[in-house]
């Protein structure tokens, strides 16, 4: 059985606030160790009125005290928003406080519109080139390595696990320089999944962190007891990522019977490349799904985001595949 995680952005949805959003992802986090999965991530995004994940390293704090054995991390924390000397007093004192259970995954988009990362960052464009260097002076901050006058306390010797994350070849390029695992994130841009992990095994150089590439890739799923119901939940779903695409990013709608009725023609093509990466269905037709997916890219880990909008139902899905990633077989 390959290991399963949770991606979780804390999602606001219709008629609720942000508070009850985060009060419901530590429920999640307690109800994700309970079923199995191995680790609890939340991504930073801002000026999104249906996220409420944009303060990630308080909130995993926040989800760690819930919780007492599952990994917390950041899927992740975008570097380029902010100094590296912050992040490692941050993701250190998380560390500190909750030891050998801490993840810190670094990614280089702004996780939000450009107007709002001028707004985070002014030369935020130089730092998004400076991510190579950015990325090792983070890990020398968090290592018993450093011998600069600046050290981060809490932090220093914590040595954090560092995760590239992407969309593209370009980070798979980076994580294997670096030899470091890889997170890609297939959810939304599922393309060049295949092409990314191919370099990244091909060109990994093994690192004091990871001696073998390692691989996590990001889907969506939504279960359910049929597959008719999981298709109703996740009209919620096709309705925040229209959203995505025209930018108009309201909370998370409640399903509807008739998604052709909502989901406006000219998109159409664009969410079915960008959910290309989408589990839907009961416990059969989700697992002959995975086992499909798995034989193919043959990841070393899968990470779940789920967007459904009755907070039962989506703890349901999660339960549902779990049940299933135990029960799963994949063919050699």
């Amino acid at each position: 059985m390959i290991p399963y995680s949770v991606l979780d952005l804390a999602i606001v949805t219709e008629g609720n606030d942000p508070k009850e959003a985060i009060q419901r992802s530590r429920e999640l986090a307690v109800a994700a160790e309970e079923l199995g999965y191995h680790r609890f991530w939340m991504a930073e995004h801002h000026n999104m009125e249906h996220i409420a994940s944009s303060a990630t390293s308080v909130l995993l704090g926040h989800m760690a005290e819930a919780t007492s054995a599952i990994r917390i991390g950041s899927g992740g924390i975008m570097l380029p928003n902010h100094s590296p000397y912050i992040i490692a007093e941050q993701f250190g004192t998380l560390a500190t406080m909750y030891p050998g259970r801490i993840d810190l995954g670094l990614g280089r988009a702004p996780g939000t519109d450009q107007t709002t990362a001028h707004a985070i960052r002014p030369n935020r464009m130089q730092e998004v080139y400076n991510f190579p260097k950015n990325v090792e002076e983070l890990q020398r901050y968090l290592s018993n390595n450093n011998r600069g006058k600046v050290k981060a306390f809490p932090g220093q010797g914590t040595e954090v696990p560092l995760w590239i994350l992407g969309s593209s070849t370009d980070s798979a390029h980076l994580a294997a320089k670096l030899g470091l695992p890889y997170a890609f994130a297939s959810h939304f841009a599922p393309q060049q999944l295949v092409d990314a992990v191919h370099i990244y095994r091909k060109e990994f150089q093994p690192s004091g962190q990871l001696e073998h590439p390692y691989v996590m890739a990001g889907i969506n799923v939504v279960m359910a007891d049929t597959n008719e119901q999981a298709e109703y939940l996740s009209s919620s779903t096709k309705q925040m990522f229209v959203g995505v695409i025209t930018g108009e990013r309201k909370p998370l709608p409640p399903p509807v019977d008739d998604i052709s009725k909502v989901l406006p023609f000219q998109h159409r093509m664009a969410l079915k490349q960008m959910l290309a990466y989408s589990f839907v269905g009961d416990k059969r037709t989700v697992a002959e799904q995975l086992k499909n997916f798995l034989s193919e890219t043959g990841v070393d880990e899968i990470i779940t985001a789920s967007y459904l909008y009755d907070h039962t139902q989506r703890i349901k899905s999660h339960r549902l595949f779990s049940e299933v990633m135990q029960e799963i077989t994949i063919p050699a």
